[in-house]
């Protein structure tokens, strides 16, 4: 008896061994989705910064509103749980499954609640999940993502021209207080800078009162958000009465919108390949797989 408890052992350390040796690794972009065509390129940007490597990559949006709108023009995106089944069916062992998100908040959130629902209603297909953290949730996140965000100014950008960023903001989760963190810090770097948000405690409104007193001339529009989609094109840049480029041109302001998503500033696509590489929390084992 003794001898075949043995050998069952072995036979499994064996097993595992091979199994370990022989896993395959998917990589899983997890963004909020864009549903205007002209926007895509950032994404496309970012996801070349990943292709560079070799590794081929499963995209996923976290939007349904935007999966379905998709969808009805023949143009389907998996969901997280969706990309996760397809990295099985492609005989992934190992995930790694990056957020494309700005901050830890809404969407972020759900990505991670899909993918725990996954693995638990079909456990024992991966040996590793790993989940890249978003953009911003360190220090050393925010002193990098500011200097990236005045590498990417245009140079026509003079030091007495104003710029606005518009973030989406957040008033569930994490978010709110680490855009307001965000928002101090950019305008401590810089007295002309600010980040308001279309969501949450930084709206525009509290920002046109500070370039008025400040007598600004000049405004820059910036989105802070991975794509320059409908919020940029729109409530940021268009023409109705109460889009921020509207408002400010309506105060008197000469005003410069720049549709470009942070998905095509490099030093913004360095900062997720770093979350990337550094990602540790496994979500099957419950461990640290680096040190």
């Amino acid at each position: 008896m003794r001898r075949i408890v043995l050998a069952f052992v072995l036979c499994c350390a064996l097993c595992t061994a091979t199994f370990a040796a022989e896993a395959k690794q998917a990589l899983i972009l997890a963004a909020f989705g864009t549903s205007e065509p002209a926007a895509t390129v950032a994404l496309e940007d970012i996801g070349k910064a990943y292709t560079a490597s070799g590794q081929p990559i499963i995209w996923a949006y976290s939007s349904n509103i935007i999966r379905k709108k998709l969808a009805g023009q023949g143009k389907p995106v998996h969901s997280v749980s969706e990309a996760m089944d397809t990295a099985a069916a492609q005989g992934a062992t190992e995930l790694l499954i990056q957020s494309l998100h700005i901050v830890p908040a809404e969407e972020y959130i759900k990505i991670q609640r899909q993918i725990v629902q996954n693995l638990c209603a079909k456990p024992n297909r991966f040996t590793a999940v790993r989940l890249g953290h978003p953009l911003l949730e360190s220090a050393q996140d925010q002193q990098e993502v500011i200097l990236a965000l005045q590498q990417g100014l245009p140079a026509q950008r003079k030091p007495s021209d104003a710029v606005i960023f518009m973030g989406h903001g957040n008033d569930r989760g994490a978010g709110d207080l680490i855009l307001d963190s965000m928002a101090r810090a950019l305008h401590e770097k810089d007295a002309r800078m600010w980040l308001a948000t279309v969501e949450g405690a930084h709206s525009f409104d509290k920002v046109l009162p500070q370039l008025k007193a400040q007598k600004i001339k000049r405004v820059w529009l910036v989105p802070f958000m991975l794509v320059a989609g409908d919020h940029a094109r729109n409530d940021m840049a268009g023409a109705e009465p109460d889009s921020w480029a509207s408002q400010l041109k309506a105060a008197g302001m000469d005003v410069k919108p720049v549709l470009a998503g942070l998905g095509s500033n490099k030093a913004i696509q360095q900062i997720f390949l770093r979350h990337s590489a550094t990602a540790a929390d496994d979500l099957v084992s419950g461990k640290q797989t680096r040190e």
